[in-house]
């Protein structure tokens, strides 16, 4: 069974950092893209930031200079380092890896508060 854990939000005021982390078990097949997510109350579900199996990064441009997308493939795991945090990017915040297949799978979402 597949399952992704994230962890590292929490509470910041603004202009603090989070580092989120999602961790990956169970999935069969390689992974290809890496991604964060964010839905913030009474939105829809938006992009982030993604990784590709090489490394290739692409971000929303409202987190562009702000925020870093990394992974570690030999720990099927994926990193979000959040610097400069604005009110607007409160959230919940999901990771969304993609295998080789193209099957997709979702974190539960942890949830993160800027305030200001």
């Amino acid at each position: 069974q597949v399952q992704l854990v994230e962890s590292g939000g929490g509470l910041v005021q603004a202009g603090g950092s989070l580092r989120l982390s999602c961790v990956a078990s169970g999935i069969i097949y390689t992974i290809n893209s890496m991604s964060w997510y964010c839905q913030a109350p009474g939105k829809q579900r938006d992009l982030v930031a993604t990784i590709t199996s090489g490394g290739e990064t692409n971000y929303a441009d409202s987190v562009k200079g702000r925020f870093t997308i990394s992974r570690d493939n030999a720990k099927n795991t994926v990193y979000l380092q959040m610097n400069s945090l604005k009110p607007e990017d409160t959230g919940v915040y999901y990771c969304n890896f993609r295998d080789r297949i193209g099957q997709r799978y979702w974190g539960q979402g942890i949830q993160v508060t800027v305030s200001s």
